[in-house]
């Protein structure tokens, strides 16, 4: 992340303190409220913590080439499937055809 993507992450966070503020004077300080205090509190540590590591950089021209999978159009084999179950329609075993 560039300076400016964490100083843009630093006033979102900040915009968001001050709107879990706004629910906190609407709410109270109920358990709801406290774990979007908590969230809100980790948010923070993590954009600290994320400042100071180092980004993992895939070696720009490394020419890997993601790998092509190939799916073929042929049916597959039901004997693959014979002691499955089919989902939606309650574990039905009976015949299939």
């Amino acid at each position: 992340m560039t300076t400016t993507e964490f100083a843009t992450l630093r006033r979102s966070i900040e915009q968001l303190r001050q709107s879990v503020s706004g629910v906190r004077s609407a709410f109270g300080d109920g358990p709801e409220v406290r774990r979007l205090m908590n969230d809100l509190e980790r948010l923070e540590i993590d954009a600290t913590e994320l400042a100071s590591a180092e980004p993992l950089r895939q070696p720009v021209g490394s020419g890997r080439v993601p790998e092509h999978v190939v799916v073929p159009d042929t049916p597959l084999d039901e004997a693959m499937f014979s002691d499955a179950d089919d989902e939606g329609l309650g574990g039905y075993h009976g015949d299939r055809s």
